[in-house]
């Protein structure tokens, strides 16, 4: 079998819940893949401390945010925990022009309103053993209120229930298995298996 030859590169979107440890799989990958790339959101939300802005999230405020809506500038956006997140338009069409493969991480609401009308995506979620796995994870990242924590422990559940709608689900129970199911799931892709 031969590896396809394309001048466009393909797009993964990766979704999880909080906590599931989709960030720490994801920087593992691309670490570990040249021909890989991530394309950096846009966000309202505040930056974490150690987040750059243009390296981790585009940071910007609600009215920035939706004027480049109103513009047409985003590919799909959507509001995640009273935040809103988005995939602007530009950088997406220039990583996949460079002919690499871009991986998207997305909500769950996101990842529908990128798929809708296009076959060219594969979906992959990203899940922990069990609620209570992650809440213990979340707790002991220590960056959530109780307030937002109980939010997100909430939204989980509905993302976990939509667990059947991804072409791909992976639990990450331990990080390195985790890590190898997403790079056996991009190296099918490049050689053709499921297109």
């Amino acid at each position: 079998m031969t590896i396809r030859n394309a001048q466009f590169g393909s797009v993964f979107v990766v979704s999880a819940p909080s906590g599931a440890g989709k960030h720490a799989i994801l920087h593992q990958v691309i670490d570990l893949d040249p021909n890989l790339e991530y394309c950096i959101s846009a966000t309202t939300r505040l930056p974490r401390p150690g987040e750059i802005d243009g390296k981790d999230y585009y940071f910007m405020d609600r009215t920035e945010f939706m004027h480049r809506v109103e513009a047409d500038e985003f590919v799909e956006w959507a509001q995640v925990h009273g935040r809103l997140y988005g995939t602007l338009r530009s950088e997406l069409t220039r990583r996949l022009t460079s002919g690499k493969d871009v991986i998207l991480e997305l909500d769950v609401q996101g990842m529908r309103n990128f798929t809708a009308g296009r076959k060219d995506t594969v979906t992959v979620f990203v899940t922990a053993p069990s609620l209570d796995v992650l809440e213990e994870r979340l707790r002991t990242r220590g960056a959530n209120s109780e307030d937002d924590l109980a939010l997100r422990l909430h939204n989980a559940r509905a993302e976990i229930a939509a667990k059947d709608s991804f072409d791909y689900v992976i639990v990450n129970d331990k990080l390195e298995e985790a890590v190898a199911d997403l790079q056996a799931i991009i190296r099918a892709r490049r050689l053709g298996i499921g297109n």
